[in-house]
């Protein structure tokens, strides 16, 4: 019998799981209680932007395979149920806010079948898997619950979905380890890392995650502001490191810093469960990671001053990236957003410009000034401040830029741009940790 697949939640993890499912050959059912989304999605329009994902999705609503509903009742015949709704940041607090995930499972609980399998994929505090699974077996014993958390990056959530690092499950019995199996069999064919753990485990797997990563980002931002006090270069000191196979070169790029919807609140949700657990001195460091984060926002702004003036009013500012990561239209807690709108409060005039990030970015921050292209963005700017590190700011060639602006200064703070390359065609050049030599 093969395998029918329900997706509950059609935000960025559902969309992407259930549409990547269906490429797969399952038959899939996205559920949302959103129709706006339940509506777009059904005709083939992602409400978001990620590589490759809208062409994949209209392909497998031709396909036949794959549908969308609001109706709860559409799921009854599944066999395996995927969990994929938000844990955003509680408002008062920085626990994370387990709403919705209880919700979806109180509404599929009474629909599903006998022997069903419920998978959560969303980030949440350990203990949650167990608290949901007792909560499902009293409304319907004969299913049962398991754990499969994600391990998606913005800009290439498909082939994360499809090809996987590794797959980690947590499951209480053999069964839904065997269930999961099925599931995931191409993976596994393809000797994609198979990890089985206990529930408490395959939770904190994902919040170890992106611990550890916030670590190595604010780590190398750390030593940016010892490399400027030390007139030092961060970016030879961090290729030296990286070179050392215990460290590794990936995310020693030191900037502005991590934003987005997920490692700002699912390291602050793991400080709050830790305390919680009475473990709380065992994750006291991520506090310190946190506030170098926020610092290297500060401290662009600093270099803002020192360049220009500490009273920025009616200054001229253009800003390159919105997004707060390339390949994504994401601008939750986006550093490149949060500088420009501290930037403007401080009575500069700024324009912001990004490939695919404008529509949210005027959404959430109406007052700043947007442009369609870089020329318009930069025209007539006193400084220019690169802050997120797409492609298209990468490969601009800095001599066109020279005479739309009224002042050739530019402040990389993703340290992404060829310093020489700028200084060649004529422009001042700053970055995060870099010497002006």
């Amino acid at each position: 019998m093969s395998i029918k697949i329900s997706v509950i939640g059609t935000g960025y993890l559902g969309a992407t799981h259930a549409t990547c499912m269906s490429s797969l050959g399952f038959e899939v059912v996205g559920v949302d209680v959103d129709p706006k989304k339940i509506e777009s999605l059904s005709q083939g329009i992602i409400p978001f932007y990620e590589p490759r994902l809208e062409e994949l999705l209209q392909t497998e609503l031709k396909s036949g395979r794959l549908t969308f509903s609001t109706d709860f009742s559409a799921i009854k015949e599944c066999d395996v149920h995927f969990i994929c709704v938000g844990t955003p940041q509680i408002a008062n607090g920085i626990a994370a806010d387990r709403t919705y995930v209880f919700a979806a499972l109180d509404a599929i609980a009474p629909v599903i079948k006998d022997g069903s399998l419920v998978v959560g994929k969303s980030t949440v505090p350990v203990g949650t898997a167990a608290e949901l699974r007792d909560r499902l077996l009293k409304i319907n014993p004969k299913t049962d619950l398991a754990w499969n958390p994600e391990f998606l990056r913005e800009g290439f959530a498909v082939e994360d979905t499809l090809n996987p690092t590794r797959l980690v499950v947590g499951v209480a019995n053999h069964l839904a380890e065997e269930t999961l199996r099925k599931v995931y069999s191409k993976n596994l064919a393809d000797q994609t890392p198979w990890i089985v753990a206990d529930l408490p485990t395959s939770e904190l797997v994902k919040v170890s995650a992106n611990a550890f990563l916030a670590t190595k980002i604010s780590f190398i931002n750390a030593m940016a502001e010892v490399c400027e006090a030390a007139g030092g270069d961060v970016t030879v000191l961090a290729k030296a490191i990286g070179y050392d196979p215990r460290i590794g070169s990936r995310f020693l790029q030191a900037g502005i810093g991590f934003g987005g919807g997920c490692l700002p609140k699912d390291i602050r949700a793991f400080m709050a469960r830790a305390e919680e657990l009475g473990a709380e001195q065992a994750l006291e460091f991520l506090r310190e990671i946190d506030s170098i984060n926020l610092r290297a926002r500060s401290r662009m702004i600093d270099l803002v001053r020192r360049d220009l003036s500490e009273d920025l009013r009616g200054k001229k500012i253009a800003v390159l990236g919105a997004a707060f990561k390339p390949d994504s239209d994401d601008v939750r807690d986006s550093p490149a957003l949060d500088i420009a709108v501290q930037i403007q409060g401080a009575g500069a005039h700024v324009t912001v410009h990004d490939p695919k990030a404008i529509h949210n970015a005027e959404a959430r921050f109406p007052a700043l000034n947007y442009a369609d292209t870089i020329e318009t963005c930069v025209a007539d700017a006193e400084l220019v401040l690169h802050l997120t590190e797409w492609k298209v700011y990468r490969e601009i060639d800095p001599l066109k830029l020279l005479g739309l602006v009224a002042n050739p200064t530019i402040i990389d703070g993703r340290n992404a741009l060829d310093r020489e390359l700028w200084r060649a065609a004529g422009w001042q050049f700053r970055a995060l940790g870099r010497s002006e030599n």
